[in-house]
């Protein structure tokens, strides 16, 4: 296990460099850099006008400019040094977790994620236990009831809820009960006098502001694992040591809780590190920018559109370790759970 554990952590640093790699140099090709972007505004503020801010875009921004003044804007930037030296700086400060700074928010990479985290830890965290809380038992009851009306039922359901993606219902969820209802806010996860009330009144205001996001990213994400608790169960049911004990005049309820269980669960608990952490990370731009919340999900989409090459490559390199580790331990689970696991 010992050698197995040191060979994915060693796998795991060429992962992370051919990431980084390719990510850097397809940078390198997508034109409105932040040097552009400067140039852009310097050159339309230079000549008064918003016209020659949309017209500037791209290399032509830097027409009528000194370039000793472009020149200074590439070091104030870091663009003064060759692509090789700038890739290798980077990847000495990832080695020792120096995400670098913002261009534009002037903030170190490890404080905007620290800012942005609790957003997406919110929503993290009640999509994934309402999600499991809701899809176990569901996927339990299925396998039971095989076949039944309630198999097809809640089946069709599932399907129809999976089949709507989480931004449409999300816009339909603010469409009717945020605006024609008006049952529910339309944006925020507290209220703007949320530090004035007592904390029962601050339990009551988030949930109420949580309740539509929720609802939409919930539903499409139980359906997978629901399906995958009844079709687990469902082969564990029919096979052998399940009919011996059934011989051997044991109750179906005592069947399925102490015999069928734990096998039927392997799948399910070994994905839970997966589901936890990705929870968190993924999933939740589309939702945090229709719901205005401003979480990891926004902050990766704004860096991209805004060219703010740190946080891009920093959250990926910090989102990338996580998934490295996380995919670890889901595997290492299958051991601690079913001890006939045998990585060797």
């Amino acid at each position: 296990m010992a050698s197995y554990i040191l060979k994915r952590l060693l796998l795991m640093l060429p992962t992370l460099f051919g990431v980084l790699l390719l990510t850097f140099c397809v940078i390198q090709f997508v034109p409105g850099g932040p040097v552009e972007q400067m140039v852009a505004q310097l050159q339309g503020r230079d000549s008064g006008g918003e016209g020659a801010v949309a017209s500037g875009a791209g290399y032509r921004g830097r027409q009528g400019l000194d370039p000793q003044r472009i020149e200074e804007i590439k070091r104030l930037y870091g663009f003064d040094k060759p692509p090789a030296e700038r890739f290798w700086q980077m990847l000495k400060s990832y080695a020792k977790f120096d995400l670098g700074t913002s261009f534009y928010q002037r903030k170190a990479v490890w404080e905007l994620v620290k800012e942005k985290l609790p957003v997406s830890i919110s929503l993290g965290l009640w999509t994934f236990f309402i999600s499991y809380l809701i899809a176990v038992p569901l996927g339990v009851a299925k396998a039971v009831r095989a076949g039944t009306r309630f198999d097809f039922v809640t089946t069709l359901i599932i399907l129809i809820g999976y089949a709507i993606p989480g931004f449409v219902l999300g816009v339909a969820l603010l469409v009717v009960f945020g605006g024609q209802l008006q049952w529910f806010p339309l944006r925020g996860l507290t209220s703007s006098n949320w530090e004035s009330l007592g904390w029962g009144a601050r339990i009551v205001d988030y949930l109420w502001h949580i309740t539509l996001p929720i609802t939409a990213m919930v539903l499409g994400s139980f359906a997978v694992t629901a399906m995958l608790t009844k079709n687990s169960f469902l082969e564990e049911i029919r096979k052998q040591y399940v009919l011996t004990a059934r011989a051997k005049g044991l109750s179906d309820r005592r069947v399925l809780w102490k015999h069928v269980f734990r096998n039927a669960l392997i799948p399910i608990i070994t994905g839970f590190p997966a589901a936890f952490i990705g929870a968190f990370f993924t999933g939740s731009l589309l939702i945090e920018t229709l719901f205005s919340l401003d979480g990891l999900g926004l902050l990766s989409y704004e860096s991209v559109i805004r060219r703010d090459y740190p946080v891009v490559l920093g959250t990926l390199y910090l989102f990338t370790l996580i998934g490295l580790v996380t995919k670890l331990i889901s595997d290492l689970c299958y051991v601690w759970v079913d001890p006939r696991v045998k990585f060797d």
